[in-house]
């Protein structure tokens, strides 16, 4: 039996993965830097004139030099102001150059980064909220921020860098060879060591500048954490708790960035020994071809400049590798998130819907957070009336809200269909099917910014007349009055400001500027004191008018009224009726509500 010829070496394997998936990631990026090709031919022109400037004088010291040693006494003063005069105007030429080159490359690196902010915040938006359960948002922030600066930084720099070098590489070879083709032998054949011996020490490099950014998005993650949740901090008196916490992150972040220094030190003490090396080679060798009559001293020292030049522009890329493994890993960590596939977009023939009725249906629906665990709905079946209103009640873990949570498709069942107005809801776009879904949960979320900010958020367009109309119907027009700006009061981050009561009533009134003919309400009473639950639940029955409407009950004495009343529990639906029915058959309805009635 034929043995197979054996592979190549697990690290040999693993720098030519890393290489290859680098090249990907470089060409998955080049999109974005191909609408800015005439900045970049700019820029890189303006490359090409400083280091045709950093060239010339090597070559006018060699000149002078030369001439100097031939005959002294050509070297006229007239001819001196000539040469110096000349590199002055060059060099200020350059110096121009080099500004273009800096503040068009920069303006360039800035755009690209915005479109891939944007991008990304697009792609966000449309990812399902399975994807959000999953990610911290801290991560999700490092990616937008930091992650993407690092990657501007790399397309600015690094095609400078790279064409900078290979001009004064090709350059400084070509007059090299011209003066003495050993001495370029010299020179060049010590290159590719300084490549291999830097390699595996640049894989590592990235590796640690993954971590490290991982590490980051974990220490926002960890500080939004917190910050969010500083009133319960302070009330359980776990300053220390979090302290240690961020502390642990912190500390990990810092063993991190030491490996990453580690590796970084190795590799620039590499590079500066093999920079000494080669130019103690051009000095020791340079000198010996001088003494026996080879080299002239004016190519003696015009090498000594170039080799200066040479290894200045090497150097700057070599550093710029350290640069270069930030970018790739942005780049990377960039395309994981948008590598994400929505679960949960518009199909092929999907449809804007008019005029909605608001009948639902469930027919035959199973669901669960996470395919193969348990079933949170199995083979559902539920008919609500156009205009009707449905409570769901029963214990915890029942599956209520991820009922409501299914109408607008929030997330995607296993099995079985939902039907609006008898149109299956996946042929409807999403859109047009949560335009027409009105939503008030438990716990309300405003955005930082004024009370009109957030009321106008149901309808961008709304007149002055029916953002006062709204307060009204969700009774928050009083409280909202007495404010020191009115609609114009700035209520905080996710309105720490207001009171439970005005936050909800704000929410209640933003569904009543939407209009939608569906709403879904979430248990939006259950955290409220006696009053506001009395003023909230007068403002969600005149929102409930006229309008199908689905409503997860805590309080069993606020939904006595509606239409029909589903018990949902995990074996799915256990009873339904109408408060009056279900009372005199004396089930889990009734004791449940006996029980509320004792408390």
């Amino acid at each position: 039996m034929r043995k197979s010829p054996p592979g190549p070496p697990p690290e040999e394997e693993k720098q030519k993965n890393s290489l290859k998936k680098s090249f990907s990631l470089v060409k998955r990026f080049f999109p974005y830097l191909k609408k800015h090709l005439g900045t970049e031919a700019l820029v890189l022109l303006c490359v090409a004139v400083t280091a045709a400037c950093d060239i010339t004088l090597p070559l006018i010291v060699r000149e002078i030099t030369n001439v100097g040693v031939e005959n002294v006494a050509s070297l006229t003063l007239k001819r001196i102001l000539f040469i110096c005069l000349f590199y002055i105007c060059f060099k200020a030429v350059a110096c121009f150059a080099s500004y273009c080159q800096a503040y068009y490359g920069h303006i360039m690196g800035v755009k690209i980064e915005n479109r891939m902010r944007e991008d990304m915040f697009d792609h966000l938006q449309k990812l399902s909220f399975t994807f959000f359960d999953n990610t911290k948002v801290g991560q999700i922030m490092s990616r937008m921020t930091s992650d993407l600066f690092d990657i501007a930084e790399w397309a600015h720099h690094f095609p400078e860098m790279v064409f900078n070098t290979i001009i004064k590489f090709f350059a400084s070879f070509f007059i090299f060879a011209s003066m003495d083709w050993r001495l370029a032998v010299c020179v060049f054949v010590m290159m590719p060591f300084m490549i291999i011996l830097t390699k595996k020490t640049r894989t590592k490099m990235r590796d640690t500048f993954r971590q490290s950014r991982h590490q980051v998005g974990e220490i926002n993650a960890r500080i939004e954490d917190s910050l969010l949740g500083v009133r319960v901090v302070r009330s359980f008196t776990n300053e220390q708790t979090e302290k240690r916490k961020f502390s642990d992150g912190n500390r990990d972040y810092v063993n991190i960035k030491k490996k990453s220094y580690e590796y970084m030190s190795k590799f620039h003490s590499t590079v500066t020994l093999l920079d000494g090396t080669m130019y103690i080679a051009v000095v020791g060798v340079g000198a010996y071809f001088m003494h026996i009559g080879v080299t002239t001293p004016g190519d003696f020292a015009a090498s000594l400049m170039l080799v200066s030049t040479l290894l200045g522009s090497i150097r700057s890329i070599v550093d710029f590798s350290e640069q270069f493994s930030r970018g790739v890993t942005g780049i990377e960590r960039f395309a994981e998130i948008m590598d994400e596939v929505p679960d949960i977009t518009d199909s092929s023939d999907a449809v804007e819907i008019n005029d909605v009725q608001g009948e639902i249906e469930f027919r035959d629906v199973t669901f669960s957070y996470v395919k193969g665990e348990k079933e949170i709905l199995h083979h559902l079946n539920l008919k609500i009336n156009k205009g009707e209103n449905v409570a769901l009640v029963g214990p915890s873990g029942g599956g209520k809200t991820t009922l409501c949570n299914l109408i607008p498709r929030f997330y995607e069942p296993e099995s079985g269909e939902i039907l609006l107005d008898g149109k299956n809801i996946k042929d409807i776009t999403l859109h047009s099917l949560r335009s027409n879904i009105g939503v008030v949960a438990q716990d309300v979320y405003l955005f930082s910014g004024t009370i009109r900010d957030n009321l106008i958020y149901g309808k961008p367009d709304a007149t002055e007349e029916e953002i006062i109309e709204a307060a009204k119907k969700a009774g928050a027009y009083d409280f909202i009055s007495a404010l020191p700006d009115g609609f114009d009061t700035y209520i905080g981050e996710r309105g720490v400001k207001l009171s439970g009561g005005q936050k909800q009533r704000i929410s209640i009134a933003r569904v009543f500027l939407k209009n939608p003919p569906v709403l879904l309400l979430d248990e939006a009473t259950s955290a409220l004191d006696n009053e506001s639950e009395k003023l909230v639940q007068e403002s969600l029955e005149r929102l409930a008018e006229g309008r199908t409407t689905l409503t997860i009950a805590h309080r069993l004495t606020t939904i006595r009224n509606a239409d029909e009343i589903v018990v949902l529990t995990e074996e799915g639906i256990a009873e339904h009726g109408s408060h009056k029915e279900l009372m005199q058959k004396g089930g889990i309805y009734s004791n449940m509500y006996n029980m509320y009635a004792i408390m």
